[in-house]
């Protein structure tokens, strides 16, 4: 939505930011990216898989997200994401921790069920507070987690 597809497998994402697309050989792409919502909140769109091939690159822009904009709430978007895995789990929990650091909001917003069940097995519900109200959020988006 806010990118233009390159040449090259590259895509540029606004506020000038290339982000790789990648594709797991299936035809399956995944991409990441991040912008500023209007009320100064980060969002972190995932498309795709999060996995052992793009978790480093999910938590190095959750970090970058904090550390360049500190933003008052950090909203991971899942609308997009097909499957996590454990090194999915760590990127998020490592985008957490970040983002609790400089004592603002984390919150994964329209995850799947696929998603909400890997939260449910994994005991992550509660850590990241599967049971707030997303009375918060916006009408549109349903909150999966948060802190």
């Amino acid at each position: 939505m806010d990118a233009e597809p390159r040449h090259g497998g590259w895509n540029r994402r606004r506020l000038g930011m290339l982000v790789p697309t990648r594709t797991d050989g299936v035809g399956m792409e995944s991409s990441i990216n991040r912008s500023l919502d209007a009320d100064g909140a980060a969002v972190v769109s995932v498309t795709g898989e999060i996995d052992f091939s793009n978790a480093d690159e999910l938590a190095g822009c959750l970090r970058g997200a904090v550390s360049e904009w500190s933003p008052p709430v950090v909203r991971v978007d899942l609308r997009g994401a097909s499957f996590i895995d454990s090194t999915g789990l760590g990127a998020l929990i490592e985008g957490y921790r970040a983002t609790t650091e400089i004592e603002s909001r984390f919150l994964v917003i329209n995850p799947t069920p696929a998603f909400r069940r890997v939260l449910d097995v994994t005991g992550l519900c509660d850590f990241f507070g599967l049971g707030e109200t997303a009375e918060a959020e916006p009408a549109e988006q349903t909150q999966a987690t948060g802190a």
